[in-house]
């Protein structure tokens, strides 16, 4: 016989559960503008699957300030043209079917504290946690991206040959980070994942004795003799991690490379310029690779918008580079710039995917690191995904997938707000806000959908996106970031108008064939 567990039952009488379905959130108010969802060994919120209605119908998933996670509601299509006036405001769009670019999917970084924060708590914990992200009921990220080395979520400062001198890298080799927490991660991730988790690598710096300034922070590059024996680093770390039957479907070149030419900047970096990045991708670590990894999908820049379309432009602007290159990787530190800057490299190198590598929220000065509940948070996700989505990026990868509630460990003091908090004292962790933002994409978006046409007619004030996924499902997503609520009207070929209505600080994922 099913029992409830003792936790949902205790806060089922307080009323603390909220949203609907078999397995509601158990929330807890830290004192920001929302709540988070609490799991523990015993219990976890399940998101529920996903439920293509019947043509003519439509089926819509809400998130909001004042509740609803993923909470399923449905309607019909109405016919003809609707005239009648409505209350508030009313947003009203044009969906057509010209398609965009395909989705890779929706990701978050597999890093040293994350895994860390994972062990911390008891194995039936660790298993909500991971199934929270990568399982059927769960979101269903397909992404993971992992740090090379050392970063700053990290406990200490190291590379995989912290030897001075072995250009041969005789002593390279991987550490407890990696045998201990990392790998073992995701091993029991692509056991529970239906789908194909697509990995990448990004280092933070090469061992102090190959740089500069023999340091791992501060301003230093790679010394000019040090070219190949750091592409020979790369190879050696794909040769190690196969050996522990983990596979790469790609690769950063370096994770922030202008960080490394900031005088004192504060936690593991190396400096490039984009000559210097084209130089050594033609002469040492496109070669490198290119005989056992040719498939590796190696991913330039991996910076901010500042960077673009600079960078591409200089390092693909030289077919000896460019062959060696499939993808430019772009982080979202410097989104207040125009999402332009990401058309405009598209148009200049359509072949070539443009991922999201990394966002987190808490790393600005006077920022508050961590906010739990935070709705904001949840909006700001949301935003630049869809912004994003509507300047040709083919993915969005979240940072580190669980830290502490000071937003660690690392070494650096680098604290940030992260999707899934852990508590290790009490074993149980907290399903933040920008959970629930990423899964409105992750779960109804898979790899292989493509962007489709959503037009605004009348200038609203919504945020909004829509695809076509592989099986012929259309996903709308729609973000009211306002105070107010806001009637929906979508005019959609051969099915005629879609008539929803958005509360006030609210997002909904709508489903339709």
């Amino acid at each position: 016989m099913r029992t409830t567990p003792p936790i949902l039952l205790l806060l089922l009488i307080a009323g603390l559960t909220r949203g609907h379905g078999e397995s509601p959130c158990v929330a807890r108010n830290f004192g920001h503008s929302s709540f988070v969802c609490v799991c523990n060994s015993t219990y976890c919120d399940k998101v529920p699957q996903v439920e293509v209605p019947l043509r003519g119908e439509f089926a819509v998933y809400t998130s909001s300030l004042e509740g609803a996670r993923f909470q399923r509601s449905q309607g019909e299509f109405l016919s003809g043209v609707l005239e009648e006036e409505v209350e508030g405001y009313l947003a009203e769009f044009e969906l057509n079917y010209t398609s965009f670019q395909t989705i890779l999917g929706w990701g978050t970084a597999i890093t040293d504290a994350a895994t860390i924060n994972l062990l911390s708590l008891s194995t039936s914990t660790q298993e909500q946690l991971l199934r929270a992200y990568f399982s059927e009921d769960g979101i269903g990220l397909n992404i993971g991206r992992i740090n090379m080395g050392g970063c700053d979520f990290s406990t200490r400062t190291y590379t995989y040959d912290d030897i001075p001198g072995d250009v041969a890298l005789e002593h390279f080799a991987l550490q407890e980070e990696d045998l201990k927490y990392k790998i073992p991660t995701i091993h029991r991730l692509q056991a529970m994942s239906p789908r194909t988790v697509k990995l990448f690598a990004s280092p933070w710096s090469a061992p102090k004795w190959m740089k500069t300034n023999n340091d791992y922070v501060g301003f230093g590059r790679l010394k000019d003799e040090m070219y190949q024996p750091w592409a020979d680093y790369f190879k050696k770390f794909l040769d190690q991690y196969a050996e522990q039957n983990v596979s790469f479907w790609g690769l950063t070149t370096q994770n922030e490379p202008h960080s490394g030419y900031v005088p004192g900047f504060f936690f593991n970096c190396m400096g490039w310029m984009a000559e210097e990045q084209r130089d050594w991708i033609v002469n040492n670590l496109g070669p490198t690779l290119a005989a056992d990894y040719s498939d590796l999908k190696l991913m330039i820049m991996d910076d901010q918008r500042t960077q673009l379309p600079q960078w591409p432009r200089t390092v693909l602007g030289d077919p000896d580079a460019a062959q060696y290159v499939s993808g430019i990787a772009v982080q979202w530190y410097s989104d207040c710039l125009s999402p332009n800057l990401l058309t405009e490299t598209h148009e200049e190198f359509p072949e070539y995917f443009i991922l999201g590598t990394e966002a987190c929220i808490g790393d600005r000065p006077l920022e508050e690191h961590v906010a739990p509940g935070s709705w904001r948070r949840f909006e700001l996700y949301a935003e630049d995904i869809i912004e994003d989505m509507n300047h040709w990026v083919t993915g969005w990868t979240d940072w580190n997938f669980a830290l502490d509630l000071e937003g660690g460990p690392n070494w650096a003091k680098n604290f940030v707000d992260s999707s899934i908090l852990v508590d290790k004292d009490k074993d149980e962790f907290y399903k933040n806000t920008m959970y629930y933002a990423l899964g409105h994409f992750s779960k109804f978006v898979p790899e292989g959908s493509r962007r489709i046409q959503l037009s605004n007619v009348n200038d609203n004030i919504l945020s909004s996106t829509a695809f076509t996924t592989p099986d012929g499902t259309h996903v709308l997503v729609i973000l009211n970031s306002e105070d107010v609520s806001v009637s929906l009207r979508v005019s959609v070929p051969d099915l005629g108008v879609l008539q929803s209505t958005l509360g006030p600080r609210s997002m909904q994922t709508i489903l339709f064939v």
